[in-house]
């Protein structure tokens, strides 16, 4: 019978003892739980069950059923040792195993382990410590300093350094060896480098102080009974190694070295090459996280504030909420905020992938590290530090890099058993070779072996996924496109229908005046200036709208007295001793106002979608103005470009059927839903679901959320709401639909490359054993298609970098 375990797990979400009471009756109710108590005041489950019949992922699951939450953290770590996919699998499936921790990712290529984690029952110091007992390092990211140098550019320049002395060392073995073949047999060699005991000299180095770290990786990995790419090539050049060396011994009391057979500079060679290849490796990957250094590198290092009437520069750290900020023609925008002074256009390029710059006023938003071109402009401060824009996008793009494709999961299962297979394939090539082939003949069998083992190292295939998720995710972000994870990235190019919200997605979410017509005996700038003075008392966005329309129109308003709203009709007012009526039909009959000779212009104007007021002053009609939320001057064609893709077009709307329909018309949209409550939304892509269909929706507002977690792709348009964004897989921080057709592009290409990388490695793999065994690759030839094979996956990866949208 197994001991009992304890844990204990922080719960947040409950409000009285009815709720603890509810989570320790559920806990108990699971199969191996001995004792549950729930302590409402330290929010606080402690839980003595049988690990042998329930874990704690059981525990979680079913407080989660019950409506509460257990308080987990995320931790991100710099990974160091690792060496190929093997390394990374063997990480995570050890870190998973390590209690309290509900997911755990690595990735290769970024050389980082993302772990979610139950901070009651397990810490970070105890993850780093179960990292190090299996023979790797690990940093968690943030106590990595800012002034602290690269440790990817330190690894570099070690590999280089490693790879110059191990190239000069086997520099003068290559020479021999070269010389050993007919056609280069005039080249001269001298006869101290045919030495066997100097060629050991120059070996040995190369062996076990430049080769230290693969015999370190081998026997951490063989100590956890796993296998990586270091242990094949231990084993190969170390039976390279000491079968010279045996020989070499062989030869005390011997005056003659010539024709002995020897392959120290196979040994060495190998070791060279692999450095090369790990050394331009890690230069590719310091590449291929490019676009997070590119994103931090764009924050202003400073701003300029005034406080107490007093103006300073001061770092960008200690800038705070509210602050009033200075911003010279050409400066970089610090933060996120308002302008309260001044005009000027904003290049928002870094951002949004723009390249026009944006004509910014009074009340308008501005984006920290975007440029203010040619005015002098005072932002007051929204959102600063972890908060801003830009450090939002940083953060979705490192998570987007760090996680999983589930087309990984192929490239990860074949890793985990390759190593073990290869070595049993290289030991039947030896055996086949030194019994059938040419029996008795230890150093050819012995050259097939080492051939096998060291072509078949499985780097490539680790890299294959990650690198291409890094480059794809990273360039979609500079066009202003943010995949949350490697899996939406790679489902996106399955999409078939696209579902429009219609409100500031197709439109552009706020209504503008777009018509004035004036009876005969008014001027028009007459006119505008009484409604404009009436409406201004108006809260109504509607009235909005229409002030800012006749404002921008440089009219002057007059003063309103004795303002009245009538909810539901309109408003009545007094504007310079005229009486004012603006509203519906029902209020200026209601008041005895003729209107016949405006109906018909009405009618027009609301089948075009658009909402119209009738205007009386002194009792008598004068006019109607007319606002509409208008369509973005990219819709339409974004919307053809979709359907040219072959994608099917849909635009909802919770709108009335008439005005959807105008819209739809507009923009070139023949299948439009209309009329449909927030709730509702989510219900009509289950539907659409329901019949097969890849759904993707794009919304922008706090009504679109549920049906953006409901589609198979959730798209959110950056202008709108921080719910929408939230509950999208990707963001389209430019605001309008051409987008949308971009995101699919990246996520076909993304996905195209990985299908290439995962291909090439395969087929260095699989192509290569063979030849190896049946003796057509040297095994310094082998060593090089092994070396370039991850070098070439990467450069194929970085491809996606040049993807012009």
């Amino acid at each position: 019978m197994s001991t009992g375990k304890e844990t204990n797990m922080k719960i947040i979400g409950m409000t009285c003892a009815a709720c603890a009471n509810r989570i320790e009756k559920g806990l108990k109710k699971i199969d191996g739980v001995h004792e549950a108590n729930v302590n409402l005041a330290l929010e606080k489950a402690t839980i003595k069950y049988d690990p042998e019949k329930t874990a704690i992922d059981d525990f979680q699951q079913k407080i989660k059923d019950l409506g509460y939450e257990v308080v987990t953290d995320t931790a991100e770590f710099a990974i160091t040792g690792m060496t190929c996919a093997a390394c990374a699998n063997r990480i995570e499936k050890v870190l998973n195993k390590l209690e309290g921790v509900s997911n755990a990712t690595v990735n290769l290529a970024l050389e980082t382990a993302t772990v979610q984690y139950t901070p009651s029952i397990v810490t970070v110091p105890d993850i780093r410590e179960k990292v190090k007992q299996i023979g790797y390092g690990a940093i968690e990211k943030k106590e990595i300093q800012k002034d602290e140098v690269d440790y990817r550019q330190k690894e570099i320049q070690k590999q280089k350094r490693k790879f110059i002395i191990s190239a000069i060392l086997s520099l003068p073995l290559l020479w021999t060896m070269v010389a050993h073949f007919s056609f280069t047999s005039f080249l001269y060699v001298p006869d101290f480098l045919m030495n066997p005991w100097i060629q050991l000299i120059f070996a040995t180095p190369v062996q076990f102080i430049i080769g230290k770290q693969f015999y370190v990786g081998a026997y951490k990995a063989l100590l956890n009974k796993s296998a990586n790419m270091d242990v094949l090539v231990v084993m190969g050049t170390s039976a390279a190694y000491f079968y010279s060396l045996y020989l070499t011994i062989q030869t005390i009391g011997m005056e003659h070295y010539h024709d002995l057979g020897l392959y120290f500079e196979t040994s060495a060679v190998l070791i060279t090459l692999i450095l090369l290849g790990k050394y331009f490796e890690a230069k590719a990957k310091g590449r291929s996280s490019d676009a997070i250094k590119k994103l931090m590198g764009l924050q202003a290092k400073t701003a300029t504030v005034v406080r107490n009437g007093v103006e300073q520069t001061i770092p960008l750290e200690e800038v705070v909420t509210g602050d009033m900020i200075q911003i010279k023609p050409g400066e970089k925008i610090p933060v996120d905020g308002l302008i309260t002074n001044g005009i000027s256009a904003v290049d928002e390029s870094m951002i949004t992938g723009e390249s026009v710059p944006v004509d910014k006023g009074v009340g308008d938003s501005v984006i920290g590290s975007t440029i203010n071109k040619n005015g002098f402009l005072q932002v007051q401060a929204t959102k600063v530090g972890k908060d801003t824009a830009l450090a939002q996008i940083i953060r979705v793009v490192e998570q987007a890099q760090g996680s999983k494709a589930p087309i990984q999961r192929l490239a990860d299962q074949i890793s985990g058993i390759f190593v073990p297979i290869v070595v049993g394939i290289a030991i039947v090539t030896f055996i086949i070779w030194y019994v059938i082939v040419s029996p008795g003949d230890f150093a050819e069998a012995l050259e097939k072996l080492i051939a096998v083992l060291v072509i078949a190292c499985p780097c490539a295939l680790g890299l294959a996924t990650p690198t291409s998720i890094m480059a794809g995710s990273g360039r979609a972000a500079e066009f202003g496109i943010l995949f949350k994870g490697g899996e939406h990235l790679e489902q996106t190019h399955h999409i078939t229908t696209i579902v429009l919200d219609k409100t500031g997605t197709v439109t552009n979410g706020t209504p503008i005046l777009t018509d004035v017509i004036v009876v005969d005996e008014w001027q028009e700038d007459t006119f505008l200036a009484l409604v404009g003075a009436a409406e201004k008392k108006s809260e109504h966005p509607l009235a909005e709208a229409i002030v800012e329309g006749i404002v921008q129109k440089g009219i002057s308003l007059l003063e309103c007295t004795d303002f009245e709203a009538i909810p539901g009709y309109g408003i009545k007012a007094n504007v310079s001793g005229h009486e004012i009526l603006i509203g519906t039909r029902k209020l200026l009959l209601k008041n005895k106002v003729e209107i016949e000779t405006a109906i018909l212009k009405m009618q027009e104007l609301e089948a075009n979608g658009k909402t119209t007021m009738l205007v009386s002053i002194d009792g008598k009609f004068a006019g109607l103005v007319a606002v509409a939320d208008t369509v973005k001057s990219t819709s339409m064609s974004a919307i053809q470009r979709l359907q040219a893709m072959g994608l099917e077009v849909i635009m909802m709307t919770g709108d009335n059927e008439r005005t959807a329909q105008a819209i739809g018309e507009q923009v070139g949209v023949t299948e439009v839903i209309a009329e449909v409550l927030p709730e509702g939304k989510a219900v009509v892509i289950e539907k659409l679901q329901a019949q097969g269909k890849k759904v993707a929706m794009v919304g922008d507002g706090i009504n679109d959320a549920p049906a953006l977690a409901t589609a198979d792709i959730g798209m959110a348009i950056g202008t709108g709401t921080d719910v929408a964004m939230e509950a999208a897989d990707i963001t389209l921080i430019r605001g309008d639909l051409t987008s949308i057709a971009d995101a699919i592009y990246m996520s076909k290409k993304t996905i195209r490359n990985i299908r290439q990388n995962l291909f090439w490695a395969f087929a260095y793999n699989t192509l290569g054993i063979p030849f190896a065994a049946i003796g057509l690759l040297a095994p310094w030839l082998a060593g090089t298609a092994m070396a370039f094979s991850s070098v070439s996956v990467v450069l194929n990866a970085l491809r996606l970098q040049r993807v012009k949208l």
